[in-house]
């Protein structure tokens, strides 16, 4: 007899499904399309050697592994919206390693915290892409700011359909940290764009009387 999940867990189930159907199908390369391979070995060097970025937001150092455009864009992009966890390998071990290089540069005691997928992402793909990312990377055992319920957006539609000033006004206060107080964090997210997100997190962590030593993501557009 086959249970069904209950309702809470159901899309999660589904994610899990879905990833090891995946396993059984027929893969090409997302670079270059050559098969059996989610991403081919000339493709993996080809991310490999591309260099990070780094900029500032909000007064704070980001360190990023990847520029977001072409094929990193690609393999975030299937990661997040198709749950396309076979690609999370090569991009979540480059953003670990900026973690623990911003760790071993940071002082003692520093932690590392999360931001959170907004509510309607994390319902549709049934996990952390921060998580699966870091965990790829062996960094496991972070924390994660909180979502503040109640908030009202403004504007309509998504971010993309915002102006920038509405982005802004739709973020600002969104973010809250608990229990950071004299202690020092690594921010870490998996794509930074206008750095609108990344900003409110180190609000968040700031307003908490937390200290915000470095940022770091996957992948940022260059400023």
């Amino acid at each position: 007899m086959t249970s069904t999940p209950p309702p809470s867990d159901t899309r999660s189930w589904w994610a899990a499904v879905a990833a090891v159907v995946g396993l059984f199908l027929p893969v090409s390369c997302l670079g270059c399309a050559a098969p059996d391979h989610a991403l081919c070995p000339r493709c993996r060097a080809d991310l490999a050697a591309r260099p990070g970025r780094v900029r500032l937001v909000a007064g704070a150092r980001l360190d990023a592994a990847f520029e977001y455009e072409g094929l990193v864009r690609t393999l975030l992009l299937e990661l997040k919206l198709r749950g396309r966890v076979d690609v999370a390998t090569p991009l979540g071990r480059p953003t670990a390693a900026l973690v623990r290089q911003a760790l071993a540069a940071a002082p003692p005691g520093t932690r590392v915290l999360r931001v959170p997928p907004s509510p309607r992402g994390r319902r549709r793909r049934g996990f952390d892409p921060v998580v699966l990312l870091l965990g790829r990377g062996g960094v496991r055992g972070t924390g994660r700011l909180r979502r503040v319920r109640g908030r009202r957006a403004v504007g309509a539609g998504g971010q993309k359909e915002r102006t920038a000033l509405e982005r802004v006004d739709a973020t600002v206060g969104t973010l809250r940290a608990v229990g950071v107080q004299g202690r020092d964090f690594v921010l870490v997210d998996d794509v930074v764009t206008t750095g609108v997100t990344m900003a409110e997190a180190v609000r968040a962590v700031r307003a908490a009387g937390g200290r915000v030593v470095r940022c770091v993501a996957t992948a940022s557009v260059e400023s």
